[in-house]
C-alpha cells in the first residue's frame, strides 16, 4: 500500500460489501440488506480505512428519513446505497475501528501510518460503517488505538460510549451541587433509563468519576423490557425497578419512587420518548434534572419546558463529545481504569442474527459486527 491522491486501476474496479441495517415497516418486513458498492477513493487530506469491526450503535445526528427504502424493488436499481437506504438512528454504522489502508497525497505531518489500528471520530457526515472500506475525509477524525487493546472493543468507543461519558460528565457537576446541599450524610439519587449498552457504559464511568462517593450516590435503573432486569442486576449490581406498561401510569410512578427511596435528584434518559419524559417529571424531586440526548431535546423541551418549570425541574440535552473525550477515553479504557462491557461478535453475513437477538434482549451489552481480513477473502 502507497501514499497516494488516488487509487490505482485494481482499486477503481474493485467492488466492496457494504451492509444496511434497517428499521422494520408493515411495507418492508426485511431489514437486512447487503450491497456491492465500488471501492471508496481516497481523499486528498484523508485516508481510506479497511473496517474490521462496527457497533450494532447509536447515533446521535442520524440522517433524515426522507431518503427511505419505498420497496424491496428499489434495491436493485443501481443507487447508491446513502440514497436508497435510510440512515436509522439506532443501525446506521457510525462506531468503526480498522487500519489504515491508504492516505492521500496532501496529508500533512501526521503520527499515522499505513496499517495502523484506528478508529473513526463520528464527524458530521460520517459515511455509513457497516462496509468493508470507507473513507474518511481529514485524517485528524483518527484515533490511533493501543496494541493491548482489541478492534471490536475500540468499536464500542466512538459513539456509545462517548455519550455516556459526555452524559456522566456533565451530570458531575449536578451531583456535586446535590451532595453539597445535603450535608455529609445525604445522598444523590439518579434514575437511569434503560439497561443497554449505553446504561452499561454509564455505571462504569460513573464509578471512575466517583470513586469516592459511592456510598453517598444512589444509582437505580428503570428497566423498559423484562430481560433487562437480569442484564441489570448481573453487570450493573444496581437497585431495578421495572417499568412494565401493562401497569397504570400512577401505580409505575408509585413503584419508582420505592425503588429509589423517595423522589429522585437526577434522571439520564439515553433515549428518552413523551412518555419517558412525562413520567420521570413525576419522579423528581424538586429542583431535580433530566438528561437527555440533545437529538430529540428541542422538541421534547419545547412541549414538557412549561411542566418542568412548575417543579424548578431542568431539562438538559447532552451534546456529543468531542475528539479530544474520545482520545481521554481510550487510554481510559485501555489503561483498564474504565472497564468496557461485555460485547458478542458477529460476522458481517450474521447481522440478521445479530438484530434479532438484539431484539429479544438476549446479548448481555454490545453486538459487534466484523468484516473478514484481507487475506481471509483471498
Amino acid at each position: 500500500m502507497k501514499r497516494a491522491s488516488g487509487d490505482s486501476v485494481e482499486d477503481m474496479a474493485r467492488l466492496v460489501k457494504q451492509v444496511s441495517i434497517e428499521s422494520p415497516t408493515h411495507k418492508l418486513k426485511e431489514c437486512i440488506f447487503s450491497f456491492e458498492n465500488p471501492m471508496p477513493d481516497v481523499p486528498p487530506a484523508g485516508a481510506r480505512v479497511k473496517v474490521r469491526n462496527a457497533g450494532v450503535c447509536y447515533r446521535l445526528r442520524s440522517a433524515s428519513s426522507s431518503s427511505s427504502i419505498k420497496s424491496v424493488e428499489a434495491l436493485h436499481c443501481g443507487s447508491p446505497l446513502h440514497h436508497s437506504v435510510r440512515d436509522t438512528s439506532l443501525f446506521p454504522g457510525y462506531e468503526v475501528a480498522g487500519t489504515v489502508d491508504a492516505m492521500g497525497e496532501e496529508v500533512g505531518e501526521t503520527d499515522l501510518q499505513l496499517g495502523d489500528r484506528v478508529i473513526v471520530y463520528p464527524y458530521e457526515g460520517h459515511p455509513p460503517g457497516y462496509a468493508e472500506f470507507i473513507a474518511v475525509p481529514e485524517v485528524q477524525y483518527l484515533i490511533k488505538i493501543p496494541d493491548n487493546m482489541t478492534l471490536s472493543t475500540a468499536a464500542m468507543l466512538p459513539s456509545g460510549a462517548l455519550w455516556a461519558m459526555t452524559t456522566v460528565f456533565n451530570a458531575h457537576n449536578h451531583v456535586e451541587k446535590v451532595l453539597s446541599e445535603k450535608g455529609e450524610t445525604g445522598t444523590c439519587k439518579i434514575l437511569l433509563v434503560g439497561t443497554g449498552g449505553l446504561a452499561l457504559w454509564a455505571m462504569r464511568i460513573a464509578r471512575f468519576y466517583w470513586p469516592d462517593k459511592r456510598e453517598r450516590i444512589n444509582i437505580n435503573v428503570a428497566c423498559l423490557r423484562d430481560e433487562g432486569i437480569s442484564i441489570a442486576h448481573e453487570y450493573l449490581k444496581v437497585n431495578v425497578v421495572q417499568w412494565n406498561e401493562d401497569l397504570y401510569e400512577e401505580q409505575l410512578i408509585e413503584r419508582t419512587k420505592d425503588a429509589c427511596g423517595g423522589p429522585v435528584d437526577i434522571v439520564i434518559d439515553f433515549s428518552a420518548t413523551s412518555r419517558s419524559i412525562r413520567r420521570a417529571l413525576k419522579c423528581l424531586a424538586p429542583g431535580g434534572v433530566m438528561l437527555m440526548s440533545s437529538e430529540h431535546a428541542e422538541g421534547l423541551i419545547s412541549r414538557f419546558g412549561a411542566t418542568a418549570e412548575k417543579e424548578n425541574h431542568q431539562l438538559i440535552p447532552i451534546e456529543f463529545g468531542t475528539l479530544n473525550q474520545l482520545r481521554n477515553l481510550v487510554h481510559l479504557v485501555s489503561t483498564g481504569e474504565i472497564e468496557p462491557p461485555p460485547h458478542t461478535i458477529f460476522s458481517a453475513d450474521q447481522a440478521n442474527e445479530a438484530l434479532a437477538k438484539i431484539g429479544r434482549g438476549i446479548i448481555p451489552g454490545r453486538a459487534i459486527l466484523e468484516f473478514p481480513e484481507e487475506e481471509a477473502e483471498e
